[in-house]
């Protein structure tokens, strides 16, 4: 077992485990250590009080208090629906929990001059900035498994030959970084004849290690030397494509180039590099380019984000799943009508399907395997968040907050809860403390996949809610086990839930009545943005899209607007960098007809093209994030315009 497998094993039979200076501590029931656990305790004691200083680094970074006065674990809870993980949003913090390697250049292939310096740079200014870099003998270690199914066949004429063996990457290590290589043809059709046969005999489901094992020894991309793909990214340098960073260059267009990049290279973040630039790759597919000269905050703002929070969607086994009736919800009706009117903008394109993109089944499973089993990947959201769900008064005073209650799992200076079970927020609002009802909160949303400008309301609608925990609603009649239907939560389920409750906190003009949210992989330019309209975000760092992360930095956006100067407010933007915008109205109407008009004078375009336009000093919106030369101070910022 690795060391995250080892304290999750003694975790879930009572143990309990903590640092004291270089000494491992250990207060376990009667019979919870076995003779193998001991022994793999022993092996791994280093790496097991090393992940317990940082997770004891983590609860201390979490009690920071943010500018809206809550803690980052109080603002995860509220919108993760008890997710215990604690959310980072200082790169620095990140870095320091990062742990990298690089996979050794190959002999006799001609590098480029260019990405040899970048490789060695990035060595040097990752740790510089607190990155742990091992190095490749530590960072891997010698696995060997029996042949898959197919192996038993070979075993009739090859009886010496019993298991495969490869060098693999350890699966504590974050991220593998490496050079474009060469693969062999021959050998590579070779190991997926044999994983199709293997897939065919084999019933049983395969992870994705186990595909990784079946075709690895024929492979030299990185991704199939990893021990646990799941948990390594794998970065590839290589030279810049222009035609992913060229302004003129439709993003549509980019859309395939940059999945067939991904694919072909088999990794999950792609360098591209040249004698004056660096442009940045992932499934987010944004299209941003760096000066080689803005190579700190390229490594800061964009990097470390990307490498410590990887894109991974939402299983539903965090939802508690129930059913709705679409037919009786006015919501669901304008959410068709949004998303149908928004098929001329063009700003909502339709993505891939993996069986178009991915042409071989083994890394057609893999990459399936990696997404919850999703068929394809689109880009950009329509949702429609319902009014807040209140009981009682919406707003307490200081005095009636010192009689609630303490909730359980919360700080007792944060949230509250009354006799009847409503639980209440102390939060900032400029230099006001107000103690708010946190309600529950609903919206309709587009399944994972589904044609955004022509949703069908039976089938590609579901209906997300927080309610303490995580809520998800399915077209009545739909059933997750005989249902034909790709049925998904969104990626951007954090985001979804973050922006509704906090404006609902904090901007309750833009939702009180009900409030239309698109997401889309692109910005406005700033001039686009009108009378009572504001934006926020854009100095935020670049985590991808749908993560834990990017909802606590929407939650914190919307909290900046708060103090807006342009409120009352009918439209914001919350800016995700190297991602896309979130736009939020309080009408149907307004927000259609904005976007239309800045789409018809260039205004608003897919791609990176506006970006720089939003960092221009007039909009003054400051990073929600903290570093350590500003840690004591709330993290959050206020809108200045």
């Amino acid at each position: 077992m690795n060391t995250s497998e080892i304290i999750t094993t003694l975790k879930s039979k009572g143990v309990q485990l903590w640092a004291e200076g270089d000494k491992l501590r250990i207060n376990a029931p009667k019979g919870a250590i076995t003779a193998q656990l001991k022994n793999d305790i022993t092996a791994c004691k280093a790496d097991i009080l090393e992940c317990l200083r940082t997770q004891s680094g983590d609860a201390s970074l979490a009690e920071t208090q943010t500018a809206c006065g809550l803690s980052l674990r109080t603002i995860g809870q509220l919108i993760g629906g008890g997710q215990e993980a604690l959310p980072v949003v200082d790169p620095v913090a990140m870095a320091a929990q990062l742990k990298v390697t690089f996979r050794p250049l190959p002999k006799g292939i001609a590098i480029g001059e260019e990405v040899l310096q970048l490789r060695q740079t990035l060595k040097e200014n990752l740790q510089a900035k607190g990155v742990k870099i091992v190095p490749w003998e530590i960072a891997t270690r010698t696995v060997h498994y029996p042949f898959p199914v197919i192996g038993k066949l070979l075993n009739k004429w090859l009886p010496s030959v019993k298991q495969i063996s490869i060098q693999a990457v350890r699966a504590e290590i974050s991220a593998v970084i490496d050079v474009e290589r060469p693969i062999s043809p021959v050998k590579s059709r070779l190991a997926e004849a044999l994983y199709q046969l293997s897939a065919r005999l084999s019933k049983a489901p395969k992870s994705v290690a186990d595909i990784t094992r079946s075709i690895s020894w024929a492979e030299d991309h990185a991704i199939q030397r990893l021990e646990d793909p799941t948990a390594t990214q794998v970065v590839m340098l290589t030279e810049l494509d222009e035609r992913l960073v060229h302004p003129e260059i439709p993003y549509v267009e980019k859309i395939g180039l940059g999945v067939n990049t991904l694919v072909s290279q088999f990794s999950e973040i792609v360098i591209g590099v040249s004698a004056t630039e660096l442009s940045i790759l992932n499934m987010n597919l944004s299209d941003s380019r760096f000066s080689r000269s803005q190579l700190d905050p390229f490594i800061l703002r964009s990097l470390i984000p990307k490498l410590y929070v990887p894109i991974a969607p939402l299983p539903l086994s965090r939802f508690e799943i129930g059913h709705y009736s679409p037919a009786t919800s006015p919501y669901v009706q304008k959410l068709v009508a949004l998303g149908q009117s928004l098929s001329t903008t063009g700003l909502l394109p339709s993505g891939f399907k993996l069986a178009e993109v991915v042409r071989r089944q083994s890394h057609r499973d893999i990459v399936s395997a990696i997404v919850n089993g999703r068929t394809g990947v689109s880009y950009g959201f329509v949702a429609y968040a319902e009014p807040p769900e209140y009981v009682g008064p919406e707003e307490i005073s200081a005095a009636h907050w010192q009689t609630l209650n303490s909730v359980e799992g919360f700080s007792d200076d944060e949230v509250r809860t009354t006799e009847t079970g409503r639980r209440y927020v102390k939060t900032s609002i400029g230099k006001q403390t107000v103690y708010k009802q946190i309600p529950d909160i609903w919206l309709v949303c587009s399944r994972s996949g589904a044609n955004k400008t022509d949703l069908d309301a039976t089938q590609d609608v579901l209906r997300l809610g927080i309610q303490e925990t995580l809520q998800l609603q399915l077209p009545e009649g739909i059933d997750l086990q005989g249902s034909k239907l790709d049925i998904k939560p969104s990626y951007d389920t954090y985001v979804m839930v973050a922006i509704a409750l906090a404006a609902a906190l904090y901007t309750p003009e833009l939702i009180e009545a009900g409030a239309p949210i698109i997401h889309f992989h692109g910005y406005p330019e700033q001039a686009w943005f009108d009378h009572q309209e504001d934006y926020a975000g854009i100095q935020n760092p670049a985590v991808p899209c749908g993560t834990y992360e990017s909802g606590v930095f929407n939650f914190l956006s919307l909290h900046q607007l708060a103090s807006s100067p342009q409120r009352p407010l009918s439209l914001v933007g919350l800016v995700e960098p190297d991602h896309g915008i979130n736009l939020l109205s309080n009408s149907l109407g307004h927000l259609l007809g904005r976007v239309k008009t800045g789409v018809a004078r260039s205004q608003i375009e897919l791609g990176g093209k506006h970006l720089s336009s939003l960092r221009e000093p007039s909009s003054g919106t400051a990073s929600v994030a903290v570093s350590k030369e500003t840690e004591k101070e709330p993290v959050g910022g206020g809108v200045q315009r």
